[in-house]
């Protein structure tokens, strides 16, 4: 399947837990899954390991390829969770997850080390670093040691741009430059283009606009605007009133190559992925 013209790659990898997930065929579906108490709009209600692993089946129904598990929200105005609670709440769901749904990849939201290693340790597959390697410096010889995918979410401290998207992109290949220093594969990056993150309003909105200048760096792209807060901005309505808002960009940024989607709402986002791959296949025949 063609996707956007820019580039048609496809990746295999061979996960452990002798999963096997293949990037480029169609769109992927990440089902979120917050073990927090104070996310955006899902706090506190999977806090629990049975509520953690029911939702999970939930969506993994619904159609969720990938579930990305955190125990730290990344909300504006966040306040950090010490390792150790990061942990209570992170492992007993990953292995509990793992058990009821073993052939599911399970990705690991985390900017700490010692985090993600203990989450692999305990059956995660995948890396999802909200700081592209930058937050903690042990945190590419992880992903290396494991020899796992690990997604670079762009970020920065500052809004302090000189030149917008060439700057995001010169960021996430820097961070591409720590992990192969690492000794990551080059084809277990994935990128992400941090949509919500360092960015003002019209930051979101002009990447979003521009994305295929990140697909064609060649790398897989993960996309996650689900229930931001530029889509609320936009559309005025609460945080459970965007799905349709959420799947306007989910649409476009698969017509840009996006490789895999981070939503909350999966069912609806699988029809709205499922509906732009068939239109894609024939853009360039």
């Amino acid at each position: 399947m063609s996707k956007s013209g820019t580039h048609n790659r496809h990746w295999v990898y061979e996960l452990n837990g002798g999963i096997r997930l293949e990037l480029g065929k169609r769109t992927l579906i990440m089902g979120i899954l917050n073990a927090t108490p104070d996310s955006f709009s899902d706090g506190g209600k999977y806090t629990g390991v049975d509520a953690a692993v029911a939702h999970a089946l939930a969506m993994v129904e619904d159609g969720a390829d990938i579930l990305d598990i955190g125990g730290e929200s990344t909300r504006p105005g966040f306040e950090p969770v010490p390792l150790d609670e990061e942990l209570r709440r992170i492992i007993p769901v990953i292995e509990a997850v793992r058990k009821e749904i073993p052939h599911i990849p399970l990705s690991i939201d985390t900017y700490k080390a010692a985090a993600a290693r203990q989450a692999l340790e305990a059956g995660a597959h995948i890396i999802n670093d909200i700081w592209a390697l930058k937050g903690d410096p042990e945190m590419a010889a992880v992903a290396a040691e494991f020899g796992c995918p690990v997604i670079l979410n762009h970020n920065r401290h500052a809004r302090d741009y000189n030149d917008f998207v060439p700057d995001v992109l010169a960021d996430l290949l820097g961070s591409v430059e720590i992990a192969k220093t690492a000794g990551v594969s080059e084809s277990q990056v994935w990128l992400d283009p941090g949509i919500g993150f360092a960015k003002t309003y019209e930051n979101n909105l002009e990447l979003l606009a521009r994305l295929s200048e990140l697909s064609e760096l060649g790398y897989p792209v993960l996309l996650g605007t689900s229930r931001k807060k530029f889509i609320r901005d936009t559309l005025c309505l609460p945080v459970e009133e965007l799905a349709f808002g959420t799947a306007a960009t989910v649409a476009l940024g698969i017509a840009q190559g996006s490789h895999i989607v981070r939503v909350h709402d999966v069912r609806e986002m699988k029809q709205t992925a499922l509906m732009t791959d068939a239109i894609l296949q024939y853009k360039n025949i």
